[in-house]
């Protein structure tokens, strides 16, 4: 997917495309994130679905849950689903950065192979 460092720097057309391809793969990311937590939220904690929807979204973003859960099955899924999406959020950063990144990484062994 990403050019050899001997190879040139991509033109910026082409590195905004694949910018562009990043952020779209991120926000697939947490759309199924998001869905995952409101049918966890809906059907497992009996929330409604806005509820279930503002649960999921504010666990999601890292701010916590807000309502309270009486089922097992609703604690359980909340528990599970915090903890995967801390690692959405990681995985969910390093797509949508990975691009700038590797540019950042790519330019910086062009400068340095040509003092050599």
């Amino acid at each position: 997917m990403f050019e050899h460092r001997k190879h040139a720097l991509l033109p910026r057309r082409e590195f905004i495309r694949r910018l562009g391809w990043s952020v779209a793969a991120g926000a697939m990311l947490i759309g199924f994130s998001l869905s995952m937590g409101m049918l966890g939220y809906h059907y497992l904690a009996g929330l409604v679905w806005i509820d279930a929807f503002l649960d999921a979204a504010m666990i999601l973003s890292g701010m916590g849950p807000l309502s309270t859960l009486h089922t097992d099955a609703g604690k359980l899924f909340a528990g599970c689903y915090a903890i995967y999406c801390g690692i959405a959020l990681i995985a969910t950063t390093g797509v949508i950065l990975a691009p700038v990144i590797h540019r950042a990484l790519h330019k910086f062994h062009l400068e340095d192979s040509a003092e050599n």
